[in-house]
């Protein structure tokens, strides 16, 4: 059985929204677009691309598949990102969407029993941004792995990680933190069940509460 994560850039207070330029994705009026550039170094580039290279397949939202289907298609076959994103299966998630272009893309619109089917046949699917999609696949407990990537700044408004749908679930850091000379930092978590609530804090041994 095969794994689903979900990678993610956010900043500090939960935005995930157009951190790879000004004219990604300016719905609601998002005037931030391009925060992660900034903070780019050639150690977080390792860690990003060492994540891609264990993709066996994706798992996008349909705004996240319009950005990438016009954008990766194009670039050289020698970049390695955009060569493993075109070789890679890919699943969209629509109820609209008919015709894709980008080649080996299926069509999703049964999330949960399709998603469950393609754990089946891959070892790690990985969702990249695709928020909406992400808030869906939470709140169906489906989700294995965070891989977040989490940034020194505040943006006040955006498009922000775990919405309403989210559910009570624990999770575990699977891997020691990984810091970035510019500030950014790389955690993983995976799923573990039912978070421990109930807990009277006052009631614990600790030198700290004595």
């Amino acid at each position: 059985m095969g794994i689903l994560a979900v990678d993610l850039f956010i900043t500090l207070d939960g935005v995930y929204q157009a951190p790879g330029g000004p004219d990604e994705d300016r719905e609601g009026g998002f005037e931030y677009g391009g925060w992660q550039g900034a903070y780019f170094d050639d150690e977080s580039g390792a860690v990003i691309g060492a994540g891609i290279d264990r993709i066996d397949a994706l798992l996008l939202g349909r705004k996240t598949y319009d950005i990438f289907s016009g954008y990766w298609p194009e670039q050289s076959a020698d970049d390695p990102i955009a060569a493993k994103f075109n070789a890679v299966p890919k699943f969209v998630a629509s109820r609209t969407l008919t015709d894709p272009s980008w080649d080996g893309t299926t069509v999703i619109t049964d999330v949960a029993a399709e998603v469950r089917a393609a754990k089946e046949r891959f070892d790690e699917i990985h969702v990249i941004g695709s928020g909406d999609l992400v808030d869906s696949l939470l709140e169906a407990n489906l989700v294995d792995r965070l891989n977040l990537y989490v940034y020194p700044l505040t943006l006040g408004s955006g498009k922000r990680l775990f919405g309403t749908a989210t559910i009570p679930a624990a999770f575990s850091l699977v891997q020691q933190p990984i810091t970035f000379p510019k500030g950014a930092i790389a955690l993983v978590y995976e799923h573990t069940g039912e978070p421990v609530t109930g807990v009277d804090i006052s009631q614990l041994d600790s030198p700290v509460l004595e």
